[in-house]
C-alpha cells in the first residue's frame, strides 16, 4: 500500500512539472510577485509554460486584463525576453508598456481581423522556443483549440495569455487558469496631485489542481502589491 501511495504521489508531482508547476529549488523561489495570490497555485508557483485564459465581458475588462498581463510580462521577460502580442483593433498603445517595465522593442505586435487567423498565428507562435510569452485577443475558443495551445507550450516552454471576449456561458478549456480582471479606482496619494497607482480586482475563477479566490492588486513602482485579500475558496478544481 505504501509503495502504491509513493508511486501515485510521484506521478502527481511529474504531472504538475509537465503542466508548468515546477517546485522551487530549496531556498529559492522564482515568483512573479503576485503575493498571496501566487501561493494558491500548486507548489506555490505561478504556472509558466502554460496557457492562461482571461475572460473579458467588456472593453474595460479587456483593458484591465491587458494591464495585469503587462505587469506579469515584466517579470517573465527579464532579462531580454521577447513577446508576441496578437491584437485585433490596435487599441494597445505600445509606449505605455514602459509603465509596466516592458519596453516596446521587446514586443512583436501583430494585428489580425478574424479569429481563424488569430488562432493559427497564436498556435504557431506558442511553438517557438525563442519567445518568452505570447498574448492574443480572441472572441471565442473551444476546448480542442485550447488543448492545442497547451500541447504547444509543453514543448516550447512559452507562457501564453488569451484575452477572451466572453460575454455568454463559458465552456471548458484546457487552460491552466481562468482569470477575470476588473479595474478599480486608484487611491489618493497622500494629497499629491496626479493619478494614483493602477488597481485591479483579480478573480481566479478556475485553477487546475489549485484553489480559487479574489484579491485586489496595485502596480507600484515596478511590482504588484496586494491591497486587500478576500476569501479563498478551498475547493479543488479538477481542471
Amino acid at each position: 500500500m505504501n509503495s502504491n501511495t509513493t508511486i501515485i504521489s510521484k506521478l502527481r508531482q511529474d504531472l504538475l512539472k509537465w503542466e508548468g508547476y515546477k517546485p522551487p529549488v530549496s531556498g529559492q523561489r522564482d515568483t512573479l510577485g503576485l503575493g498571496p495570490l501566487e501561493s494558491i497555485f500548486p507548489n506555490g508557483v505561478f504556472p509558466k509554460s502554460s496557457v492562461h485564459e482571461l475572460v473579458c465581458a467588456s472593453s474595460e475588462q479587456a483593458a484591465a486584463s491587458g494591464g495585469l498581463v503587462s505587469g506579469m510580462l515584466s517579470a517573465l521577460m527579464q532579462p531580454g525576453g521577447v513577446c508576441v502580442w496578437i491584437g485585433r483593433d490596435r487599441r494597445l498603445f505600445a509606449p505605455a508598456l514602459s509603465a509596466f517595465g516592458v519596453e516596446p522593442h521587446q514586443v512583436v505586435f501583430i494585428s489580425l481581423m478574424n479569429d481563424k487567423d488569430i488562432l493559427w498565428v497564436m498556435e504557431e507562435a506558442l511553438k517557438c522556443p525563442g519567445l518568452t510569452a505570447v498574448v492574443c485577443e480572441l472572441r471565442d475558443m473551444d476546448f480542442k483549440q485550447s488543448r492545442r495551445f497547451q500541447l504547444a507550450v509543453e514543448h516550447s516552454r512559452v507562457t501564453g495569455f488569451v484575452l477572451r471576449n466572453a460575454t455568454g456561458k463559458l465552456g471548458s478549456t484546457a487552460c491552466a487558469a481562468r482569470w477575470q480582471v476588473k479595474a478599480l479606482p486608484s487611491t489618493d496619494l497622500g494629497g499629491l496631485p496626479g493619478l494614483g497607482f493602477p488597481r485591479w480586482q483579480v478573480d481566479l475563477l478556475k485553477v487546475r489542481n489549485g484553489q480559487t479566490g479574489s484579491w485586489v492588486l496595485e502596480w507600484q513602482e515596478g511590482h504588484f502589491v496586494p491591497v486587500i485579500e478576500t476569501v479563498i475558496h478551498a475547493e479543488r478544481q479538477a481542471g
